[in-house]
């Protein structure tokens, strides 16, 4: 009795580099852990296609909307996404059946002649197309100037060569899959910024019926980064807030007393760079969504929603 071919795997992925890499980076685990044929399918999405601000396009989902209905047509098989750009409301046709284990979520500084965040001139030009970055780069007080800019990392580097800016503000989960990241020149500590909710991490999303793939994504997810990431994610739910907000999070895991414990650092903040609420909460890793959502009600009575209500205005 011969054993009944699996169909190969229709992965839908953005066409950037980046998204093509990170989604190469999952298709070659399902080869090579789960025996599986996987063919990439690029998809073009709208904040592909467009050049405005985030915000103006409603912010979060412009980067995987494309990607979901595909998968609800099932032109593609699942999808591999940036976590931090999916929405935090779920699908009720989809599920995120792995959330393999985390790169460094942490921001970088690529900035001309080395240079770090002390080192810029005062009046320093630096790039950055988010308000948490910009709201949490003024907080530190450099005297620099924000420069708005969107882009692939490429174009947004790019900048610093065609003398348009000094230096530009990058996640270094990015660099590290592109094997670019000797180009950053400073790695900045989450005390100074923190990065924002799910930043680092990947969402492998397919269909709730498809009990098959489920299966086979479920072999990649990471227990740890799962957690951390539904905490980050429980906060900013919580706080209504969407991928546009000046929200920072960072949840770890540590070993504590009693066993492993969940760290939650927050920031929302104030493109001005002032006022800034900074707060954090521990618990359970298997309390992550309570842990995330606690603290979002605590921020929010330190005057959370008044700083985003002003952010989005």
């Amino acid at each position: 009795m011969t054993t009944p071919v699996r169909p190969t795997l229709r992965l839908g992925t953005r066409a950037s580099a980046l998204a093509v890499t990170q989604s190469g980076m999952i298709a070659d685990r399902l080869r090579t852990e789960c025996d599986v044929d996987v063919e990439l399918v690029t998809i073009s999405t709208e904040g592909d296609r467009s050049s405005a601000p985030l915000a103006s396009m409603g912010g979060q989902g412009v980067f995987v909307a494309a990607l979901r209905e595909a998968l609800v047509r099932g032109d593609v098989d699942l999808a591999v996404h940036s976590l931090k750009d999916l929405p935090t409301s779920a699908d009720p046709r989809l599920t995120v059946a792995a959330i393999p284990r985390r790169e460094d979520p942490r921001d970088v500084l690529v900035a001309r002649d080395g240079l770090t965040l002390g080192e810029l001139p005062q009046g320093a030009r630096i790039g950055t197309g988010s308000p948490r970055r910009e709201a949490q780069l003024r907080a530190l007080g450099l005297g620099v100037e924000v420069v708005g800019i969107r882009g692939n990392v490429d174009t947004r580097i790019g900048r610093i060569a065609a003398g348009e800016v000094d230096g530009v503000l990058l996640a270094r989960a990015g660099l590290l899959r592109l094997g670019r990241a000797d180009e950053a020149t400073e790695v900045i500590d989450p005390l100074q910024m923190l990065p924002a909710p799910g930043q680092g991490a990947l969402a492998c999303e397919c269909r709730v019926d498809d009990d098959a793939t489920i299966q086979l994504l479920q072999r990649l997810d990471d227990g740890d980064t799962r957690a951390a990431v539904t905490a980050e994610r429980s906060l900013l739910a919580t706080l209504e807030a969407g991928c546009s907000a000046p929200v920072g999070a960072l949840a770890e895991i540590a070993e504590g007393d009693h066993g492993d414990e969940l760290w939650l650092r927050a920031v929302v903040g104030d493109v001005s760079g002032s006022p800034t609420i900074r707060l954090s909460a521990t618990g359970l890793p298997s309390e992550a969504a309570a842990v995330g959502e606690r603290l979002a009600v605590e921020m929010l009575a330190e005057g959370a929603d008044a700083l985003m209500a002003v952010a989005s205005s």
